[in-house]
């Protein structure tokens, strides 16, 4: 059974999954396409602006965002790539992150390239500020990557959890969904992405970057990065079913103990040959 347009946008608004040929809408295909799109992203809008009547509404620290992102990052890229690729991807990666707030989740939900994707970040903003959500099954997420963007909750500046850093964990995402061409590197037929990860130890991966990165953060000495591991393999829960649990606590120990922990967790994530 076709639906109206008014109940496309509902059904929108409720599952975040609208059709990528809309029926009903005027104009020709390509026009109604757009007149759907920009109708259930004005209707996302308003229901964001309602649920978030009444609360505060929290803005972004103050801060220059891209040199944040840089100090951050930076000892990723240089653990996982050569010298002489390090400035294209660090240019690259200091734009691609966005915290999500709200002066700028409306523009957010606009301009972002998938409708779903745009309902997702509204689901994830709200959250963010205590609001009810699209619906009960809406993703609880502090962050997501697209492509080469990677969105973070607000909630990340306040965040005491002692081995989270949502940053690191989607910005190692971006290795293995950007292409080396996208930022000026060449490509051969067997490394056509910044970084070669099994598709199935994506989340294996971007957890033990995050958590890895937590304990260079945290410890001074081998003898405290020694300790922070042992409380990662006794007392950390991974939380997402898609990460494998042993590898995980394989890659964090062989990067504590290694001179490059950045090159060993890429060694034991990268596909089998």
């Amino acid at each position: 059974m076709t639906r109206t347009p008014k109940q496309q946008v509902k059904h929108f608004l409720k599952t975040g999954h609208c059709d990528v040929l809309p029926l009903g809408w005027p104009g020709d295909w390509i026009s109604a396409a757009k007149n759907a799109d920009h109708a259930m992203r004005d209707a996302l809008i308003a229901q964001v602006r309602d649920r978030a009547q009444g609360l505060p509404v929290p803005k972004a620290p103050v801060v220059d965002f891209r040199a944040f992102t840089r100090n951050k990052v930076s000892p990723m890229v240089v653990g996982l790539f050569r010298d002489s690729e390090r400035a294209n991807v660090l240019e690259m990666l200091e734009n691609s992150v966005v915290f999500l707030a709200g002066d700028n989740i409306e523009d957010v939900i606009r301009h972002t390239r998938w409708a779903h994707t745009a309902w997702t970040l509204a689901n994830l903003y709200l959250l963010s500020i205590g609001a009810e959500l699209m619906s009960a099954s809406a993703p609880r997420l502090v962050g997501l990557s697209e492509e080469t963007t990677c969105y973070v909750s607000h909630d990340y500046f306040d965040n005491e959890e002692r081995f989270a850093d949502f940053v690191v964990h989607e910005v190692a995402h971006v290795f293995h969904n950007c292409k080396r061409a996208t930022v000026g590197l060449p490509e051969t037929r067997t490394k056509e992405f910044l970084l070669n990860i099994d598709f199935h130890q994506r989340e294996t991966f971007a957890y033990a970057c995050e958590v890895y990165s937590r304990i260079l953060e945290l410890a001074e000495t081998r003898k405290q990065r020694m300790a922070l591991l042992e409380a990662v393999c006794t007392d950390f829960v991974v939380p997402d079913q898609n990460a494998d649990i042993e590898k995980f606590r394989a890659a964090v120990s062989a990067a504590v103990r290694a001179r490059n922990g950045w090159n060993k967790i890429l060694q034991i994530c990268a596909p089998k040959l």
